[in-house]
C-alpha cells in the first residue's frame, strides 16, 4: 500500500468504526476456538499493528509485515515482536510454531493466494487454525481497491476453492460486514463512476462513527454460530485436513 495509508491507517485503526467492527467479529471467532493457554499466535501481515492488543489477549503474539514503514509503526506499541517477511516464500518462522494465524485482509494483496495460504499452513502446529478476512465480489471493486494495491476480491466459492487448492479445509466461512452492505454498496458502485468521491480512512463524526460501530459490531452475535449470505467482506476459519 502507499505509505500515507500506512499513516492515516495508524491514526485511525484504534478508533475508526471499520477496524474496531472487524476486530470484535474476530475476537468472537477466536473465542470459539479451542486454543491452548496461551497460544502462539501470528499476524501475518499485521500491518500499523491495530489488532495485536486484541491478538495479545489469547497468548504470545508475533507479527509479520512486508513494509518497513508499517513494521516501525506496529513495533512501536510493544505488543509483540515484529518480523520482516513476505507471503509465500519469506517466512521468518519454524514450521508448526503457531497455534493460531490471523490473515486481515491480507490474502487479496498476495501474488498467489494458494501458495501463500499452503505456506502459512505449514507454520500450523497440530490442531492450529487460520483466522481470515477478504474482501468480497469483484462487483464492489474500485478507488479504494487500488489505492490499496488489491489484486482481487472473493466470492465464498471461490475462497473454498482456493483454500482446497492450498490443502485446507473450511471450518467456517461466512460473508460479514452485511447490515451495512445496501449501503455501501452504491457508494462504491457510484465511487467506480467518479474515483474522487473515494474517502480514504478518514474518521466519520463521533456520533456517526459511534452508530456505525454497533452496527458493524452486532455481526459477532452471529458470527461464527451461523453464516450470512452476503457481505461486503469474507470470514474463514481454515485447518488442515490431518487435524
Amino acid at each position: 500500500m502507499e505509505r500515507q495509508i500506512y499513516q492515516q491507517m495508524r491514526r485511525v485503526e484504534d478508533r475508526h468504526w471499520w477496524f474496531v467492527g472487524r476486530r470484535r467479529i474476530v475476537a468472537a471467532v477466536i473465542q470459539s476456538l479451542s486454543l491452548p493457554q496461551p497460544a502462539r499466535i501470528l499476524d501475518a501481515g499485521c500491518g500499523t499493528g491495530g489488532s495485536l492488543a486484541l491478538l495479545r489477549r489469547y497468548g504470545r503474539v508475533e507479527g509479520l509485515e512486508m513494509d518497513t514503514m508499517a513494521r516501525e509503526l506496529a513495533n512501536e506499541r510493544q505488543l509483540g515482536e515484529i518480523l520482516p517477511g513476505h507471503l509465500p516464500d519469506a517466512l521468518p518462522f519454524a514450521e508448526q510454531s503457531f497455534d493460531l494465524i490471523v490473515l486481515l485482509d491480507v490474502l487479496e494483496h498476495t501474488a498467489d493466494d494458494a501458495a501463500s495460504l499452503a505456506a502459512l499452513a505449514r507454520l500450523l502446529k497440530p490442531g492450529g487454525s487460520i483466522v481470515l478476512t477478504v474482501p468480497a465480489f469483484a462487483f464492489l471493486w474500485g478507488p479504494h481497491d487500488r489505492a490499496h494495491h488489491h489484486r482481487r476480491r472473493y466470492r465464498a466459492a471461490t475462497l473454498q476453492a482456493t483454500a482446497q487448492r492450498a490443502g485446507l479445509e473450511l471450518s467456517y466461512l461466512s460473508y460479514f460486514n452485511s447490515w451495512l452492505f445496501p449501503l455501501i454498496t452504491p457508494i462504491r458502485l457510484l465511487q467506480r463512476l467518479l474515483p474522487s468521491l473515494e474517502g480514504g480512512l478518514d474518521l466519520p463524526p463521533a456520533p456517526i462513527n459511534v452508530l456505525l460501530t454497533r452496527l458493524f459490531s452486532s455481526e459477532g452475535w452471529f458470527i461464527p454460530r451461523w453464516r450470512l449470505p452476503f457481505g461486503v467482506s469474507l470470514l474463514a476459519v481454515l485447518q488442515s485436513p490431518s487435524q
